[in-house]
């Protein structure tokens, strides 16, 4: 996701400086350009050789360096900068940043900068929550700087609080959130469902289907990667959950109704008349069309030589109300998972629905299907066919928001 993009590393005097070294060897798997610039108490923790070989550009620690490969380098790197990280970032470097202080390379370069800056605190908990480093903290926020807060755990120097640098993946996923896209969806709200609901039979047994979640959990990271303020309703999912986005967890079909009625209908309180309502609905749950009739208090007992009947109701059809309710100016993509008559089905949901598209694929057709990390899309609209060739879930969903683009454009 980061081919073609230069990342600047910063690394400062902290015991965490370790960490930096894995940061580093993500941002190459992902095919970032990479280059480190640490401070010299950094080079007390971790030596600069062990960057230039993971990264295999020069460690910059001297600003007056006279091997140096561009003519003002500080200067040049700030300029070549998709995103410059500062982790880990110790109470000193925050403080410099924050008051404008360029004294080394890592602050000068810093300081020259005009790309997004990402910062990732590491140091003692009594430190942490000095109120001169928080205020330092919501002076970078103010200026725009995006503050990765450090976790909560066992510290080097034997506490136990706030002040651990996050681990290398986490800290990865901050960085693609900041650099990975351009932020088409920016200022748009995407409303995702995602997982299979639950239909309770008494406290033992439910009613439920394939769904692992991976498909709405690919669309909600991509919506989010480029830029739109996601909300996830989550029935049963074996996916992870994607970070920066807002969950809403729900079990059967009627909760699940319940939670989309009512994004549907959010409205700001404090601003009369400006609206909260998603601009994109991507209902891709599997959502079950039929729930127990009556839920058993205690669990149903087998008994010897009798079988067991059970009445089923039918659920509230959750994309057939959001298609009856959507504004002009909302777009509704629905999912179809058939095993048959893949689009004379699919047309036909499109147009009982009352939604904009449909994207169907076929449980038959080898790398579709439920729990796999692929998918073969057909993405339907009234007037045109556009059919995706197998990819994964993930590219599938850049594809799928792309056509959403286009068409809403």
């Amino acid at each position: 996701m980061l081919k073609g993009k230069t990342i600047l590393l910063g690394v400062t005097g902290s015991i965490a400086a370790y960490k930096a070294a894995g940061l580093a060897s993500l941002l190459k798997k992902q095919h970032a350009t990479v280059h480190v610039i640490m401070t010299k108490n950094a080079c007390q923790f971790i030596n600069p050789i062990t960057f230039e070989s993971l990264c295999g550009t020069k460690c910059l620690v001297d600003t007056f360096d006279r091997n140096f490969e561009f003519q003002v380098e500080h200067v040049a790197l700030a300029k070549q900068a998709d995103l410059v990280i500062v982790a880990p970032a110790s109470a000193d470097c925050i403080g410099k940043m924050a008051c404008g202080i360029a004294d080394d390379m890592l602050t000068t370069t810093i300081l020259a900068c005009k790309c997004p800056k990402l910062i990732a605190p590491a140091m003692n908990t009594r430190m942490y929550e000095n109120p001169l480093v928080q205020d330092n903290l919501k002076k970078l926020k103010y200026y725009g700087f995006t503050i990765a807060e450090p976790a909560v755990g066992y510290l080097a120097c034997g506490d136990t609080g706030a002040g651990k640098m996050l681990e290398p993946q986490v800290l990865l996923s901050y960085i693609l959130r900041e650099a990975a896209f351009e932020k088409d969806l920016k200022g748009k709200r995407v409303l995702v469902t995602a997982g299979a609901t639950r239909e309770a039979i008494d406290p033992v047994r439910f009613i439920t289907n394939h769904s692992t979640g991976k498909m709405g959990y690919a669309i909600a990271k991509m919506a989010m990667l480029r830029g739109a303020e996601v909300t996830v309703i989550s029935g049963h999912t074996e996916a992870e959950l994607p970070m920066f986005v807002r969950n809403i967890s729900v079990s059967s079909a009627a909760e699940m109704f319940q939670a989309v009625c009512e994004e549907l209908h959010l409205s700001d309180g404090r601003q009369e008349g400006v609206s909260q309502q998603p601009d994109i609905i991507i209902k891709c749950a599997a959502v079950a069309d039929y729930t127990p009739k009556e839920t058993a208090a205690e669990k149903i007992k087998k008994k010897m030589d009798t079988e067991l009947s059970l009445e089923l109701a039918r659920t509230n059809d959750i994309l057939k109300y959001i298609g009856e309710h959507k504004s002009k100016k909302q777009f509704v993509c629905g999912f179809s998972m058939e095993t048959e008559n893949l689009l004379e089905n699919s047309r036909a949901k499109l147009e009982k629905k009352n939604v904009d598209m449909i994207a169907a694929n076929n449980l038959k057709t080898e790398g579709a299907g439920f729990g796999t990390d692929t998918n073969v899309l057909t993405l339907i609209t009234r007037d045109r066919i556009r059919e995706l060739p197998i990819m994964s879930k993930e590219k599938a969903a850049g594809y799928l928001l792309d056509y959403i683009i286009e068409l809403m454009e």
